[in-house]
């Protein structure tokens, strides 16, 4: 395993911690963080600088209480040691945002120069549809419907991984039968047209040259 790997690996944990609701206290936040400001910019309209002022605001207040409570009972004050965003992080995060980027271009050049005609097909539909839905909502609304998705679907996949397996199976045989009628029926046909035309147009050619020998 490389470093780059390495590295970002505990990123990686540490999300699918979330996702699957390992981690239960992170994924409320990420939960309720995700609701909160959906439910503040869509349906109460306020503006992202509002927001974060608001939250800046909060943050500061429980602070200065939090530290004036404590000189008063003669305690500590609140150490920031543990804020501080180390140069590992920062390198993590960036090494795992670079191969993420790599990682889609690599899947784009599968799909769309050595998979089979029904992948190509059946991604681009999925972009198609995806840019339908996107024009109805807006990008907010879109990332938060993927971050609640993002944290259902995978838990509820695990709960129910046999009967989806089971099913999983089932859809890929009727589709493998669907993709053998279409390939038969059109693209044969197809093939058998353009093979007819080829002929005759062979034909033609050898009527020609035999009309110009006479």
């Amino acid at each position: 395993m490389s470093s780059t790997e390495k590295s970002s690996q505990p990123i990686l944990d540490l999300a699918r911690d979330i996702l699957l609701w390992r981690r239960k206290k992170m994924s409320v936040m990420v939960f309720f963080i995700s609701t909160a400001t959906w439910v503040l910019m869509e349906v109460y309209q306020f503006n992202s600088i509002t927001i974060v002022c608001w939250v800046g605001m909060a943050v500061v207040t429980s602070l200065f209480i939090w530290g004036n409570m404590c000189r008063l009972l003669g305690k500590e004050p609140p150490s920031l040691s543990g804020l501080e965003i180390t140069e590992q992080s920062t390198t993590e995060m960036t090494i795992l945002f670079r191969e993420s980027i790599e990682e889609a271009v690599r899947w784009m050049f599968r799909v769309g120069a050595e998979s089979e005609w029904y992948v190509f097909a059946g991604v681009v539909t999925g972009l198609w549809i995806l840019s339908i839905v996107g024009s109805c909502m807006d990008l907010l609304t879109l990332a938060y419907i993927g971050i609640m998705m993002s944290m259902t679907i995978p838990v509820i996949y695990i709960k129910y991984e046999d009967k989806i397996k089971r099913y999983g199976e089932r859809v890929k045989v009727h589709w493998r039968k669907l993709v053998e009628i279409v390939d038969e029926k059109v693209f044969m046909n197809v093939k058998n047209k353009l093979f007819k035309q080829k002929e005759k147009e062979n034909e033609k050619k050898g009527m020609e040259k035999e009309k110009k020998v006479e």
